[in-house]
């Protein structure tokens, strides 16, 4: 995997974040992994096509994703992980994932990405790549989001 690659993702998480309300994340560890994720409990993956193939997934913690909701929603208290808070979720993927795209267009990359996909259940393995792909985790006040980066440039 290319180093290169990872950045533009890691990039846009802490761009785009801010402008949603959030203090600025903070880059803890990076790490490689082979093939499958743990969930933490709330997936979001978006995948890339075109010059860039592969896989991006955002994984968090049940009440992660309630924190994020509920900043994305102006404070507005979140009991259950419902409709709303899943839609917050997904609407913050997309926002990172064009953010994405638009980094990466910097590297004269074109790419295409597909509509988020969100999977809920913490103890699941989900696959992500046929290879090994990093995982970078990042502190956004005080909560964990772990970013997979599964991607390389298209043959």
């Amino acid at each position: 995997m290319d180093a290169k690659l990872v950045n533009p993702f890691i990039d846009a998480f802490i761009s785009v974040m801010p402008q949603i309300g959030f203090p600025t994340p903070k880059r803890l560890k990076v790490y490689l992994q082979n093939k499958t994720l743990d969930s933490h409990g709330v997936l979001v993956m978006i995948g890339f096509t075109k010059q860039l193939r592969g896989n991006v997934v955002y994984n968090m913690s049940e009440d992660t994703a309630k924190f994020i909701a509920s900043t994305m929603m102006m404070g507005m208290p979140i009991a259950e992980f419902d409709e709303m808070a899943q839609s917050a979720i997904s609407e913050m993927a997309n926002m990172l994932a064009a953010n994405s795209a638009t980094n990466l267009a910097s590297l004269a990359l074109n790419v295409d990405i597909s509509p988020p996909s969100l999977t809920i259940g913490a103890n699941t393995k989900v696959v992500i790549s046929d290879s090994q792909f990093l995982t970078v985790e990042m502190d956004l006040g005080g909560q964990m989001v772990k970013i997979a980066v599964a991607v390389d440039k298209a043959q």
